[in-house]
């Protein structure tokens, strides 16, 4: 039996770029033949207000919301497992957090104070995976690879001109690699993700496989 996985999604409860509800999401989702979601909302200066900068944390249960919100339609079939695309104040590069458990966000400061080199140090502490997401998309600042596990090498919403340079860009560093839709609207549905042979219980077993790297990648071009 195989297993599909969206692996990037924003619901219209937190991220202001998304137009559909958690629940809706889910839906669609099944009718599609996927065993999960994992949710990456926007932690950035959007969501939280450009008056965030010394008190971001206030809207952390904001922020968390639709996470809870879509954990309400799970099933044994159907898993939702927490993630976060983060982006740091005054720069153009996005960052797929992978493993993230949302009391650990709880207890942080305000993360978009970070740059690169401190969210890798900050989130290997814990065992969570950095890739950055839809690196040669326009407007979009490639990292250092130095302070990434990995590349989203194929988006949804990107042509396949952009997401062949974020294929090359992998294969050039040896990076991971994941695939994802981007959600935020029903035509971007189902779009990309990964599959596997074995059910995905947890956000540990997330991280085990994205360093085995023991799927296939969904494109849909």
């Amino acid at each position: 039996m195989k297993y599909k996985y969206e692996m990037h999604c924003h619901t219209e409860m937190v991220s202001q770029c998304g137009k559909t509800q958690p629940g809706d999401i889910v839906k669609m989702y099944k009718d599609k033949g996927y065993s999960g979601i994992v949710l990456t909302e926007h932690y950035s200066p959007l969501t939280f207000g450009l008056n965030s900068y010394y008190k971001p944390q206030r809207l952390i249960e904001f922020y968390l919301s639709s996470y809870y919100e879509m954990k309400k339609y799970e099933t044994e079939d159907f898993k939702i497992f927490f993630g976060m695309e983060l982006r740091h104040y005054a720069t153009g590069a996005d960052y797929l957090i992978y493993g993230v458990d949302p009391d650990w966000l709880r207890q942080q400061g305000n993360l978009l104070k970070l740059f690169e080199k401190q969210v890798y140090e900050l989130m290997h502490a814990q065992g969570y995976l950095v890739f950055q997401a839809h690196p040669f998309r326009p407007y979009i600042l490639r990292c250092n690879p130095k302070y990434i596990d990995g590349i989203e090498i194929y988006n949804g919403k990107c042509d396949k001109k952009t997401n062949d340079k974020a294929q090359r860009w992998a294969d050039k560093t040896g990076k991971l690699i994941v695939s994802g839709s981007d959600f935020h609207e029903v035509q971007n549905l189902a779009r990309g993700g990964i599959i596997t042979d074995r059910p995905i219980k947890d956000n540990k077993d997330l991280v085990e496989l994205l360093k085995a790297q023991d799927f296939e990648v969904i494109k849909t071009y």
